[in-house]
């Protein structure tokens, strides 16, 4: 196989170069559609938003403050409960809302010893009382 020229030469080396037209070509074709489909990608409407001034309505979510001792002691807003205890104000919680996105937020505050067990069954306590906005409280490394 020969990658010579059309010379009617016999001593003709081989041709060592890229032909780099080819993928230019391809380079610019694909350039020229981009350019063409990037508007079409766009969805925006354009709308002249009137302006006023006003705050912004934020409603702050009820937090609920939970924390765990390492002897498995469970304490809601710093009031010590058993785990009854801690079931009846879920639910109780749980039960009063009327709005999911007004769900109130647990802010669980586990020490760093304590059993695994202990957090596992509040995580299920909270879930029973359909309350999904738990958040774990850590302190940050220094």
């Amino acid at each position: 196989m020969a990658f010579g020229g059309f010379s009617k030469e016999a001593n003709t080396a081989p041709m060592a170069e890229i032909n780099m037209v080819p993928m230019i070509d391809v380079m610019l074709v694909l350039l020229v559609i981009f350019i063409l489909t990037a508007p079409l990608l766009t969805h925006a409407v354009k709308v002249d938003l009137p302006q006023t001034s006003s705050s912004e309505n934020r409603t702050q979510a009820e937090r609920i403050e939970i924390a765990l001792t390492p002897d498995s002691g469970i304490f809601w807003n710093g009031e010590k409960l058993d785990m009854d205890g801690l079931d009846q104000r879920l639910q109780a919680a749980g039960a009063a809302i009327k709005d999911p996105a007004s769900a109130p937020e647990i802010n669980l505050r586990a020490d760093k010893t304590t059993p695994y067990d202990a957090v596992a069954k509040v995580l299920a306590a909270a879930s029973r009382a359909h309350l999904g906005k738990i958040a774990f409280v850590s302190e940050p490394a220094k």
